[in-house]
């Protein structure tokens, strides 16, 4: 009679065989859900970028935004004001759709994830993409949106001249957002306002009032009282951030810059930005906008995640690249196990 070693054991040879033979590449990207409504979204798997979209919260948000010294570059709430809660580091939200207050913690309006349509893997990128709906204080949904955010390593997956892991390199996060007429409305009205639609809270010590940080723009413009209200491409935040454990902390200069897309309606947009942290592309600080069925809206934001201080160069390259990229589309698939798919228009 064989021992249990003697059937065992060749299966196991054969296996971790055919495990070493797979030819296919790992894939540095992905986007991972996890218990508690969250997605993490990861570069050689580290955490870059987690969404959250549990009903617990007012809206779905993105927490944290991870420098490069993985280091979060971004905060939930104001440093120094409760009132301000509903800043949960990179938000949706709206002052005014159809009247209703989406964008304070005071008003009973939410916004909540109907479904996920695709979280797509890569050696270059991870896609998430979403349905949101927007419900006022009855329960009635006022506005329904798509948001497709991928997540793009600037490196080359080649570990960095300093000997730096591979996950310490900067990355583009971007985001589609495309607001329609939910079915039974004959519109959606978008008041005047200076809050929405997408907004960023950044660390405490980028901060410009409670930190070293520093706001710049696509204009050469610094300062809140210089940039406030002013139209431009790109809006940068960059300070400091601390990175470390126990007595060998120390600070590194980190940033986000804020792209808007040359498609985007209004553009450049008008930024509402204050020095005590959070900038925000000012869609409706004007006037309002009707949004009509059949007729979408859609927003395309790029968010550079970058280590050192702010690079005019560098941010002026990128908003050349995005401005060349395709947008997105989401259509039912017809491929087994899969719904939809998600990909670049063609042009």
């Amino acid at each position: 009679m064989k021992s249990i070693l003697t059937v065992i054991l060749p299966v196991m040879l054969f296996s971790a065989s055919a495990l070493a033979q797979r030819s296919d590449p790992i894939e540095r990207c992905e986007s991972v859900p996890l218990p508690g409504h969250q997605v993490s979204m990861r570069v050689d798997g580290i955490e870059k970028v987690a969404w959250h979209s549990s009903r617990s919260y007012e809206r779905p948000f993105f927490f944290p935004i991870n420098g490069p010294s993985g280091s979060s570059l971004t905060r939930i709430g104001h440093p120094g004001a409760e009132n301000h809660d509903h800043h949960r580091s990179v938000w949706f939200a709206h002052h005014d759709v159809e009247g209703v207050d989406f964008w304070s913690n005071r008003s009973p309006a939410r916004i909540r994830q109907k479904h996920w349509y695709r979280y797509l893997d890569g050696g270059e990128e991870t896609t998430m993409a979403v349905r949101l709906g927007w419900y006022d204080g009855k329960g009635v949904e006022v506005m329904e949106s798509d948001v497709v955010t991928t997540l793009r390593p600037l490196d080359d997956g080649r570990p960095l001249d300093d000997g730096r892991p591979l996950d310490d390199g900067p990355y583009t996060l971007e985001i589609q957002l495309t607001c329609r007429v939910p079915e039974g409305r004959k519109s959606v009205e978008l008041g005047k306002t200076n809050f929405g639609f997408l907004a960023v809270r950044v660390a405490k010590s980028i901060s410009a009032y409670f930190g070293d940080g520093k706001i710049s723009n696509s204009e050469g413009l610094v300062g809140e009282k210089q940039i406030f209200g002013k139209r431009a491409r790109w809006m940068d935040y960059s300070g400091s951030v601390s990175v470390g454990r126990g007595p060998n902390r120390e600070r590194t200069t980190e940033g986000i810059t804020y792209f808007d897309h040359p498609g985007n309606p209004r553009y450049p947009t008008h930024w509402h930005v204050r020095q005590d942290g959070w900038m925000g592309a000012s869609f409706c600080m004007q006037e309002g906008l009707r949004v009509s069925p059949g007729e979408p809206l859609t927003l395309r934001y790029l968010l550079h995640v970058h280590a050192g201080e702010y690079d005019v160069k560098q941010a002026a390259s990128l908003a050349n690249q995005f401005a060349q990229s395709p947008g997105f589309v989401i259509t039912k698939s017809t491929k087994p196990h899969r719904q939809y798919e998600v990909t670049r228009i063609q042009p």
